[in-house]
């Protein structure tokens, strides 16, 4: 469950490789094809592939900021709650939602059980895909960031952090369908 006390695991190697301030940049264009990855999908035991995605569907990238198993981004937490909670609105569409985390596999596991996810959470704990799509970091952990990708791979929609828009609204991104 949600605590506010407990920061064991938060001192790790990630913590330190993200603890200087990078802000978020803007070099991936809308209509390219973004940058690929394969990550563990922890929700559902599995290794997703983004390529698998292209031609068949479109897909939602949701970088998310969970420092460990017991400490979530106040800003984030209630953005893994609306996406989980409007999960089968973007299925019902033809959408599928990939969730990417910082944590490593043993931490996101109890995310998954902790917050009931079905969605699906990649784990990422060496932060290359949060790299790859220049999402910034600071205070231990990426930003949030949010990309949409058309059927055939290309950017659509992007949205980066800033303070004063954390995340781009589930409404958001459900009108890109």
């Amino acid at each position: 469950m949600l605590t506010s006390s407990d920061f064991s695991g938060l001192l790790n190697q990630r913590f330190f490789r993200n603890l200087l301030p990078i802000p978020a940049t803007n070099s991936l264009k809308l209509g390219e094809t973004t940058p690929n990855f394969t990550l563990p999908d922890i929700t559902n035991s599995q290794l997703v592939k983004l390529a698998n995605f292209k031609g068949k569907q479109p897909v939602i990238l949701a970088f998310t900021r969970i420092f460990t198993e017991k400490q979530y981004c106040p800003f984030c937490f209630p953005h893994i709650k609306a996406l989980n909670e409007h999960y089968e609105q973007f299925t019902k569409r033809g959408v599928e939602v990939l969730m990417i985390t910082s944590t490593d596999e043993r931490q996101s596991q109890k995310v998954v059980i902790d917050l009931g996810l079905n969605i699906p959470l990649l784990s990422d704990p060496s932060c290359a895909v949060f790299r790859a799509y220049e999402v910034g970091q600071a205070l231990g952990a990426p930003l949030p960031a949010q990309f949409v990708l058309d059927k055939e791979g290309k950017l659509s929609y992007t949205h980066l952090f800033s303070f004063l828009s954390h995340n781009a609204r589930v409404e958001t991104l459900l009108e890109q369908f």
